[in-house]
């Protein structure tokens, strides 16, 4: 049995990096593009399915101040997503239990509260100990690095994976600073 059979056997199996996580130069090169995590309904996407789209990494909770940001984060993918920009939800309960809901709840509520049609992925840590790795990328080896502060941060990720812009809770998905950004990205 593989390692990895192992892991999926015991339910440990959430996310693992495609490429060798102690291999700054092939992370670097190929930035988020190089790693995989289990979408919202268990199975495995490896997020080079996203190479030549513009992405916006999303850590997000269902009863924090800022939940709302997912009717605006939907409305961006709708609006953009003919241009090339993905979405990708990742539900952490790292900040105050903000995120207590199963997968399959933070599923629901997304789709019957705010219609959410991006991607979703399944509940990970983004911050301390059991840091998952594509966070661990994020906040450490990105181009911008630094922790994550609280629900709702975002990364901006150009068509070749890499991180271009990074942006804070309190701003919002139709806010100038980030539509800017998203701009520039998508015409590249």
């Amino acid at each position: 049995m593989t390692l990895k059979a192992c892991l999926a056997a015991l339910g440990m199996l959430v996310f693992h990096p495609l490429l060798a996580a102690d291999s700054p130069g092939k992370a670097a090169e190929s930035g988020v593009l190089g790693f995989a995590a289990l979408d919202i309904d268990g199975q495995e996407q490896a997020l080079a399915r996203y190479k030549g789209k513009v992405l916006l990494i999303v850590n997000v909770a269902s009863k924090c101040g800022f939940t709302p940001q997912y009717q605006g984060l939907q409305a961006l993918y709708e609006s953009h997503k003919d241009q090339g920009l993905v979405v990708l939800g990742f539900p952490s309960n790292d900040f105050l239990w903000q995120e207590p809901g199963s997968n399959s709840q933070i599923k629901e509520f997304c789709s019957s509260k705010f219609h959410v049609t991006f991607p979703m992925f399944g509940k990970i840590s983004v911050k301390g100990k059991g840091m998952h790795p594509l966070y661990k990328y994020l906040t450490e080896q990105s181009p911008l690095p630094g922790a994550i502060s609280w629900n709702f941060n975002k990364f901006l990720c150009d068509r070749q994976g890499h991180v271009v812009a990074r942006f804070g809770s309190k701003v919002k998905p139709d806010s100038p600073e980030l539509l800017e950004a998203l701009g520039k990205a998508l015409t590249q």
